[in-house]
């Protein structure tokens, strides 16, 4: 494979100019399961098509289409980050999302509870009890690429939660009030790391703490949400996300949502295989 230049301007999400890094590409390929010869191929030919001033957009919709030729589930899995977009453009299915990652760790969960506070009632996003600790996590969604969560997150949900807590530890409760989370999508912004370390909040975003981010926890305990499949349409998955299936591994042994789908047994069996290769059941 000729030298890769590394010079090339690319334009991210946010608007930002960047320079190509052959290194991102090469592990965002290598995270979709991909051997190496596969990536090294899909790297060459992407190559071939780089320009100064093109889209990271473009970028990845080439190296997706690529990789959906070599298998369904490694493109599946290279698109986690797309598909969390698509749970949109409401928060509701983003919640029932983390949510459904905590019952696989072993909590006890519940969305959209409303808890009162010392000041007044609050309605939080997901409320995960383990251990004897119960835990209050708000969501924060964004449908759209390029926008992180500044200081103002993290500032609101402190104070929500410190309501909470005043009025939890006035009255007598099963369980302790644990450290407060606040969950996104996307990224958060230097001042709101800070402030959400500082204050005692627990911040979970794509990246975010390294090594354990959302995305890490996804690949680790192969809880993908539907809307990572290449065989689903949208329509489809839309239909699943009304009816709060989130997970591709739900529909392994629940046959009765693939069966309202309307679709041919055979496709059946290709959807089932796709979420089995994808979540390694």
């Amino acid at each position: 494979m000729k030298t890769m230049d590394t010079n090339i301007d690319i334009i991210k999400s946010s608007g930002e100019k960047v320079k190509f890094s052959l290194d991102k590409l090469r592990a965002s390929l290598g995270k979709s399961g991909a051997d190496k010869h596969t990536v090294s191929d899909i790297i060459e030919q992407v190559q071939k098509e780089l320009y100064h001033g093109i889209s990271t957009k473009e970028i990845y919709n080439r190296a997706f289409a690529l990789l959906k030729k070599k298998g369904s589930y490694l493109a599946s899995k290279y698109k986690l980050k797309k598909a969390i977009y698509e749970l949109g453009p409401t928060g509701y299915p983003f919640e029932r999302f983390i949510s459904a990652i905590l019952r696989y760790s072993g909590y006890d969960t519940h969305v959209s509870e409303i808890v009162q506070g010392q000041c007044v009632s609050h309605e939080i996003d997901v409320i995960a009890t383990k251990n004897g600790n119960t835990t209050l996590i708000e969501c924060k969604f964004h449908s759209e690429e390029g926008r992180n969560c500044n200081v103002k997150v993290p500032l609101y949900i402190a104070s929500r939660f410190k309501d909470v807590k005043i009025h939890w530890n006035s009255k007598p409760h099963e369980t302790v009030l644990d450290v407060g989370w606040v969950v996104t999508n996307t990224r958060f912004t230097e001042d709101a790391l800070q402030y959400g370390n500082c204050i005692g909040l627990y911040l979970l975003s794509w990246d975010y703490p390294k090594h354990d981010g959302l995305r890490n926890r996804i690949d680790r305990l192969g809880l993908y949400p539907i809307t990572v499949s290449t065989l689903l349409t949208k329509r489809e998955k839309q239909f699943l996300l009304s009816r709060d299936v989130v997970l591709c591994r739900d529909l392994i042994d629940d046959v009765f949502f693939l069966d309202h789908l309307g679709i041919s047994e055979s496709r059946k069996s290709k959807i089932k295989n796709e979420i089995k290769m994808l979540c390694k059941i």
